[in-house]
């Protein structure tokens, strides 16, 4: 039985980076939970964090969705950013 498997190339193993560090990304900015939690309880947190977060991720979505050639992985990688990083400002005010 032969194997199916397609070899790594270095474009192959240049798109499996992107997808991993894309759901590495998701991970930190889903981190923030917690801190949103805290912050609705009444333990605020810092703003600038958040705010920094939120603005940053924010020119990423925008970089990513406006290329020529969208570039999906840091799109959909600084998404959750611009979300959570909105919520996790407002709560600590």
């Amino acid at each position: 039985m032969a194997s199916t498997a397609k070899p790594l190339t270095a474009e192959r193993a240049i798109l499996l980076l992107g997808w991993v560090a894309t759901a590495t990304a998701v991970m930190m900015y889903v981190s923030y939970i917690s801190q949103i939690q805290l912050n609705i309880a009444g333990h605020k947190g810092s703003v600038i964090q958040p705010l920094a977060t939120a603005v940053n991720c924010t020119l990423w979505v925008a970089y990513g969705l406006l290329k020529p050639q969208r570039d999906w992985p840091v799109a959909l990688a600084n998404a959750p950013g611009v979300v959570l990083g909105a919520i996790t400002f407002a709560t600590a005010l």
